[in-house]
């Protein structure tokens, strides 16, 4: 247990999704009802952007990939001009062979990191990205830290990107299977 007077906070960070959508309303409830009830703004961090921060500094293009099944992926693609992670392709839903497609226009080296990777290892080396320079993530990188979240969200803080804890949303990115489900 730390003790920590909460009014004594300036916002609280979220990974506002893409994730799994039980998760993402777990945590965004809880986001939200803590800002609600200290009266404090939220910071809303794109978990691919969180995700994508683990490798801060590098100078390889990160492409963070999330399993979304059926052969997709929850993905971005991103680089870094120091500690400032600048989005080329903003977060998206996506089958892994148009990623591919995507990444193919990269002539320099591209990590790759998140749930994805086991997934989808074998078809971007042997077949997808095949002939490029790629890379994976080791695992101490491979998934999401609270580290570089809080390290993203003071960024974001600064920057004056906040949110009231009402106006907060999760980005599910695509809609649920249920959704699916009940449209058919």
């Amino acid at each position: 247990m730390i003790e920590l007077d909460m009014n004594t906070i300036d916002a609280i960070a979220v990974a506002g999704g893409p994730g799994s959508f039980t998760g993402l309303r777990i945590g965004s409830a809880t986001a939200k009802g803590l800002g609600l009830a200290l009266k404090k703004p939220l910071i809303h961090i794109p978990t691919l952007e969180g995700l994508a921060y683990n490798f801060c500094h590098t100078s390889a293009i990160v492409c963070p990939i999330m399993d979304a099944r059926r052969r997709q992926v929850y993905t971005g693609i991103y680089r870094f001009e120091g500690s400032k992670l600048i989005a080329l392709e903003d977060q998206m839903a996506i089958g892994i062979e148009e990623l591919g497609e995507k990444l193919r226009a990269y002539d320099e080296e591209i990590i790759f990191l998140g749930d994805g990777v086991p997934v989808f290892k074998n078809d971007l080396t042997e077949n997808i990205m095949a002939g490029k320079n790629i890379s994976f993530a080791p695992a101490h990188m491979n998934r999401q830290s609270a580290a570089a979240l809080g390290t993203l969200a003071i960024q974001y803080f600064e920057e004056g990107k906040i949110e009231t804890a009402a106006e907060h949303q999760p980005d599910y990115l695509r809609v649920s299977q249920a959704e699916r489900e009940r449209k058919e």
